[in-house]
């Protein structure tokens, strides 16, 4: 505490070490802020995935119906002259009629032949109405139900009428047949398509429509009415799957331009890239292109599906941009439909889109149905422009001088264009319009690898993405780039379908049926694979084996068990985590799997993990060793042995520091318990035996004044927070967060603090055995009896391990089990709590019902009955039933159970202490089975052998489900707390801004001096005897902790922020806090003395407080009367947390790791009463019991790490106190009131002063050279430095002078010259210097 002056008074000395300060904010680590802290554990919801074609078709015949009847007009169109005459790009007046006809119809089969080789076709030249008819009903019979194609030229015959008719021949040609389109529907069937290239074929759409109309109500009479004629007939099909494509709109004529083809919606349809050429030659435009005629157009060099050629390649820009156009017009549903179902289908319509930008520049509508919005005004189109004139330009010097074709620059210009989206678009837009084009490029090996780069940055925008990715049809295409062996993929397609598993695991299937995870399997084992990438094809395989027997068979010949165990030792720890889960789930319920792994001592392996730094992969670790126990196959004497192996190894992790590493725990001894059932029936009844038979001597004594609350004296307790947002309080704190002042009100109906003894409590009206049961659905083992017996075990002579059958591994792991009932996470307790009751019922059940109906097992709380299924539930554990009389006197003559209470006002979680609890009767040989979750609401005894799945299938925590949610979320992008722009990153800046304020003003202030302590500035009462007091760092916010809640004021405003339940058991009190991140988002910390840590978040705003995690700090710890109970010290900096108390040793905790890093031997015999650390120089100062100061150096080993002992003080060191600059000393106090000054250097104190008597509380002011000491005698003495006294307080202001209670607590504020005080009268008080200083 020694201040240099000169120092003081440089500014820009005195500058430079606050900017440090304030900088240093920014380089501090936070705690307890990792998404394992902040989210729930939990998978995220599925998205339903419509992108799988559910009916993929073929249009397997198709019909060309030709009605030319070359060199006859039809009567009702008058042609001009001159007219369009080719049909099919041949000019039928060129040869004969006959001849004609048949080379047209050869043509256009041809020209559907490239777009679908494999259909069956069948040409009808000018044909009558009965060779229509043959020809339809032949090819549907054939299709069966697949789609069948007509298409219709009617460019001989007259218009389609208005009835709904088209025209055919009559068999000598001299008249004109008409034929109605509800004939052709009946004949052709559904599906199918139908092609109409005539004059006002628009009409025929819309006789099509009413026809179909007209046929679903006929089917719906005849459904409705048998006896109506309609149903005798056959029933007409449903024409709802068809698709219709007219060359025009009802009123319009086809053109008759003699430079277009006579068919033209034919050939946009069939020759699309012929005609496109063909019109943009014909265009203004195309005299910007030089030396391009029509006649050259023809000589363009190549094929169609070649792509290196100049024809292949325009083909190919075709596709991809009208693929495009649709993708981005279409509604998601109709593009599926129309462009990936069936080839033929998603050509034609392609090709529509052409067929409608060319028919609309000669004022002809092409008409659909369904119908489509209108694309010819497209962006997409001008691009097919520019491509179409490069490839163009160059023709004439191909062809004059054979100069090499220069390929298109259009995919590389549209990829340029999707990465510009990429990297410059905001988190909410339009999804990006190349995509479909991006699909395309994967069919290059030019472009590939760019491609897939920019796909995979586009599916980790996240779940939406990987959806449109799939719709727009990637799926086949990635599925089928595995069979390449080319190395640079490899990191690209693992990406990708890593992306894709993540939001759609259904894939696994496809995957195996392919062959994929051979590829996965080979990226794993190839160790010059960037861990990244491994862990990507590990997680794919996680997902192949996930319960799915054919992956895991697949996986398993893939030799996927070695390559996980080569790799479990691998520095990146995502890949030790996804190895763990993988391996847990490739023998999950597969046995040879298991025995595989046990060839390989797998398990001997996975032990190592047990102790990871990373909380996630011990996780993954325990979930692997647990399904490797967890499989339900018969067990030999080998299996068993590593099964006992394996239990013993995770039983140490039950003081774990992580609640997920807890939770996996309990969910690992399920499946051994599931496994071995009977053992541990056994087990059951002998603790259940012995709970009743030993009372578990009382730790605390109830009627000491520090310790309980009075409840009479203080009337006016305040309510927590309401009822209400109690029994819904968030899923941490499910069951046993239940309102403190309804106990406290409970208890005053009994009578007072009387109430509270263990005796007592037990026949209260909350009768013991519905306590502690998650919403009152009762438990066969309440907590107070899993807590009693867990201490049982401890207390008495089962300690010894050595003792006859106490020793099996069955009744260790029901040890753990019982220790993790009672572990301060809920969700943790919980489960355990289900286990531990499930296999109590099952034992109960099966033991013979000896006094089931004493008089004495009625309380009030009366035990609910079997029903008349008792029979069969006593076979379900396989002992022999019970003759059949008892059980019918079980149903008849226990009464039943009054209904039910609503939650709100259920009875208050007491455990008791007492061993009088009326348990052992009427221990449930007939209580309600305990409650099996919302899955099987079913009675109780529905299914006898249900409950077994009960236990194994309903307890699983979704770790592996919400370790897979990091490869679905985005891996690229910026994290939030480092983008600069960021509101997170705004904050974070406030709060460090704020911290800067504080201790610049608060320095001024304690460097002027401060000659008084003793304006009040706060005094409030608090609703529980204030136990620990702790303010917040830099705002205005103290917290205050009674004996088992805390609240929360704001001292500057005077007002109550929150009140919350701690959580801790009855027996137990709060002993020490901190505020964890206290310079951004603060945290506090709790430490009861039973040894349990818990961490909370949420407090003191609007939000309710939530529980971030809680562990056992200190096992061994007894809560006794006279100890310290736990005292802590944290280290922001390092992340390190000091605990100690009534124990022999001082634990250090990593809170990064979530695991103890060190214990240190204390050397003593008596408890640790204070803990101060300093980072800089690692060392830890200790003040215990016995008077001694003892001083640690963490660096050294546990026998030499012990560097001073000071035993100048008699008695109790109150508050021991280590300086943090280079050279500070240590400050100790003992209740003597001698205050003692020690250099660590040196082995006597420098200085001591001494102070008041029968000190109860003291406090240091890191800053103002200033010591506050609190005494039994109801006054507060402050000193400075020199050991003047500067401030006595003893009254309170303004309450008529009312003298102050003996101090329980007081605390300096880290900064501001203010003393909170809390002491046993209720109140809590704070002073500060006076008023023209601050």
């Amino acid at each position: 505490m020694k201040m240099d002056s000169e120092l003081l008074h440089s500014p820009a000395v005195g500058l430079t070490e606050e900017e440090e300060a304030d900088m240093n904010d920014w380089k501090l680590p936070l705690t307890f802020m990792k998404k394992r802290h902040l989210e729930k554990i939990e998978g995220s919801k599925a998205l339903a995935q419509s992108w799988r074609m559910k009916d993929r078709m073929k249009t397997v015949s198709v019909a060309l119906v030709l009605c030319l009847n070359v060199g006859v007009d039809p009567p009702d169109v008058v042609k001009t002259s001159p007219c369009a005459r080719l049909e099919c790009w041949i000019d039928p007046l060129s040869m004969s009629p006959q001849k004609a006809l048949e080379t047209i119809g050869a043509n256009l089969q041809k020209q559907y032949e490239n777009w679908q080789p494999r259909a069956r076709y069948k040409q009808s030249l000018d044909p009558t109405v009965d060779e229509v008819k043959k020809l339809c009903t032949s090819l549907r019979r054939n299709a069966k139900e697949e789609r069948v194609l007509f298409h219709y030229n009617g460019h001989g015959v007259p218009r389609p009428t208005v009835n709904g008719e088209i025209w055919v021949f009559n068999k000598n040609y001299t008249q004109y047949i008409p034929l109605s389109i509800y004939d052709l529907q009946t004949w052709m069937g559904s599906p199918s398509i139908f092609v109409y290239d005539c004059s006002n074929a628009g009409i025929i759409v819309k006789s099509f429509k009413q026809f179909a109309l007209q046929r679903e109500q006929e089917l719906e009479v005849a459904a409705i009415n048998p006896s109506h004629p309609l149903a005798q007939m056959p029933l007409p099909p449903s024409m709802k799957n068809c698709i219709q494509l007219a060359a025009c709109e009802a009123n319009e004529l086809l053109p008759m331009n003699p430079d277009l083809p006579a068919d033209l919606f034919t050939s946009c349809l069939t020759t699309p890239i012929k005609i496109a050429l063909r019109w943009f030659c014909m265009q203004k435009s195309a005299t910007l292109v030089p030396g391009v005629t029509l006649d050259l157009i023809e000589k363009i060099p190549g094929r169609l599906n070649d792509r290196r050629t100049p024809l292949g390649e325009l083909n190919w820009i075709f596709t991809a941009i009208t693929d495009t156009i649709a993708w981005n017009v279409l509604p998601r549903d109709l593009f599926q439909k129309l462009f990936r179902q069936d080839l033929l289908v998603a050509s034609l319509f392609r090709n529509f889109l052409l067929a409608e930008r060319i028919m609309r520049s000669y004022n002809c509508t092409p008409v659909s149905s369904p119908r489509l919005p209108p694309t010819y005004m497209h962006a997409m189109w001008q691009a097919w422009d520019l491509a179409v004139d490069i490839c163009l330009s160059q023709l004439p010097t191909i062809i004059e001088e054979g100069t090499a074709f220069r390929h298109s620059p259009f995919f590389a210009e549209q990829l340029t264009a999707f990465q510009v989206w990429l990297t410059m678009g905001v988190e909410n837009r339009n999804p990006p319009e190349q995509l479909p084009i991006v699909l395309q490029v994967l069919l290059s090996q030019v472009h590939r690898l760019r491609a897939l780069d920019l796909l995979g940055r586009f599916l980790d925008l996240g779940p939406w993405a990987v959806s449109l990715a799939l719709s727009v049809g990637i799926f086949p295409y990635v599925l089928k780039l595995l069979q390449s062996s080319a190395r640079e993929l490899r990191p690209l397609l693992v990406f990708i379908w890593a992306k894709i598993l993540a939001v759609d695991s259904s894939c696994q299937a496809d995957l195996v049926k392919d062959n994929g995870h051979k590829y996965f399997l080979s990226v794993l084992a190839d160790s010059y694979m960037p861990a990244e990438h491994r862990t990507m094809a590990v997680f794919i395989l996680a997902v192949i084996v996930n319960s799915y027997n054919t992956g895991q068979e697949a996986c398993l010949q893939g030799n996927l068990i070695a390559n996980c165990l080569e790799q479990l030792s691998d520095p990146h720890p995502l890949l030790r985590q996804w190895v763990a889960i993988c391996l847990g789930r490739i023998w999950q319920n597969f046995e040879p799997a298991r025995w595989c792994g046990v060839r390989d001592s797998a398990h001997e392996k996975l032990y190592t993990l047990l102790s990871d730094p990373i909380p996630e992969v011990r996780c993954a670790a325990v979930f692997a060793l647990g399904t490797f126990v967890g499989n339900s196959a018969e067990r030999t004497d080998h299996s068993t042995t590593i099964d006992h192996n394996v239990a013993m190894m995770l039983a140490q992790l039950i003081n774990d520091g992580s609640p997920v590493v807890r939770k996996e725990l309990v969910v690992a001894l399920s499946h051994l318990v599931v496994q071995y059932e009977s053992n541990f029936c056994t087990v059951a009844l002998q603790f259940i035996e012995e709970e009743k038979n030993y009372a578990v001597p009382s730790p605390a004594n109830t009627s000491e004044p520090g310790n309980m609350t009075p409840v009479r004296d203080s009337p006016a307790i305040p309510r927590l927070r309401s009822v209400n947002s109690y029994t819904n309080i968030r899923a941490v704190t499910t069951a046993r967060n239940l309102n403190k002042s309804l106990q406290n009100l409970n208890l005053n109906e009994e009578g007072g603090p009387a109430a509270l003894s263990p005796g007592n409590l037990s026949t209260s009206s909350s009768a013991s055995s519905t306590l502690g049961s998650p919403d009152n659905d009762e438990y066969i083992l309440s907590f107070e009896t899993i807590d009693k017996m867990r201490r049982v075990s401890s207390y008495s002579s089962l300690n010894s391990l050595i003792g006859v059958s106490y020793n099996s591994v069955y009744t260790q792991i029901w040890r753990v089990l019982l220790h993790l009932a009672a572990d301060p996470f809920p969700e943790v307790s919980d489960l355990a709590m289900k286990v531990l009751n499930s296999i109590a019922y099952k034992a109960t059940m099966n033991a013979r019902p000896q006094r089931i109906l004493d008089s004495g097992s009625l309380t009030q709380s009366a035990p609910a009955s079997p029903t008349s299924k008792g029979t069969h539930i006593h076979q379900a554990g396989g002992s022999p039933p019970m003759p059949s009389t008892s059980s019918s006197s079980l149903t008849n003559e226990v009464p039943k159970p009054p209904p039910r209470e609503p939650p709100a006002t259920r009875p208050p979680y007491t455990p008791t202490l007492g061993g009088q609890a009326p348990h052992s009767h009427q221990f449930p040989r007939t209580r309600k089975m305990f409650d099996k979750g919302p899955e099987q609401a079913a009675e109780d005894g529905e299914e006898p052998g249900g409950h077994r799945n009960y236990v194994s299938l309903a307890l699983q925590t979704g770790l592996c489900d919400w370790s897979a949610k990091y490869f679905a979320q985005p891996v690229m992008k910026i994290p939030e707390e480092h983008d600069l722009e960021s509101q997170v990153r705004m904050e974070r800046q406030w709060r460090f801004l704020r911290n800067a304020r504080v201790r610049r003003q608060s320095r001024v202030i304690t460097q002027r001096g401060i000659s008084r302590l003793d304006d009040q500035i706060f005094i409030n009462r608090n609703p529980g005897v204030p136990s620990v007091v702790k303010f917040h760092p830099f705002n205005t916010c103290i917290a205050v902790a009674d004996k088992d809640s805390i609240c929360f004021w704001d001292w500057e405003k005077g007002e109550r922020l929150d009140y919350f339940y701690n959580g801790n058991p009855r027996y137990t009190r709060i002993t020490a806090m901190e505020y964890l991140n206290g310079h951004d988002c603060s945290l506090l910390l709790t430490a009861t003395d039973d040894g349990a840590l818990r961490v909370w978040k949420n407090f003191a705003d609007q939000k309710n407080p939530e529980m971030v995690t809680a562990w056992q700090g200190l096992s061994d710890m007894l809560p006794t009367t006279r100890g310290a109970g736990m005292v802590v010290d944290w280290e922001q900096e390092t992340g390190l947390l000091m605990t100690s108390g009534d124990v022999r040793v001082i634990r250090i905790w990593d809170t990064d790791r979530e695991m103890k890093v060190q214990d240190i031997p204390t050397g003593a015999d008596s408890c640790v009463t204070s803990l101060s650390c300093d980072s800089q120089r690692s060392l830890i100062v200790a003040g215990l019991g016995d008077g001694s100061v003892r001083v640690f150096d963490r660096r050294m080993g546990p026998s030499e790490c012990r560097v001073m002992t000071y035993r100048e003080h008699g008695a109790w060191v109150v508050k021991a106190h280590l300086q943090k600059e280079t050279d500070g000393n240590i400050i100790s106090v003992s209740v003597n009131g001698d205050v003692r000054f020690f250099e660590p250097r040196t082995p006597d104190s420098i200085n001591v002063l001494q102070t008041v008597k029968g000190l109860t509380a003291l406090d240091i002011h890191p800053q103002a050279n200033l010591f506050a000491c609190g005494s039994m005698n109801q006054f507060i003495a402050v000193y400075n430095a020199n050991g003047d006294v500067i401030s006595n307080i003893k009254y309170y202001d303004g309450f008529m002078g009312q003298r102050i209670g003996a101090i329980s607590c007081l605390a300096f504020h880290p900064h501001w010259p203010h003393l909170a005080v809390g002491s046993n009268d209720y109140y809590m008080s704070i002073y500060s210097a006076e008023k023209r200083l601050r």
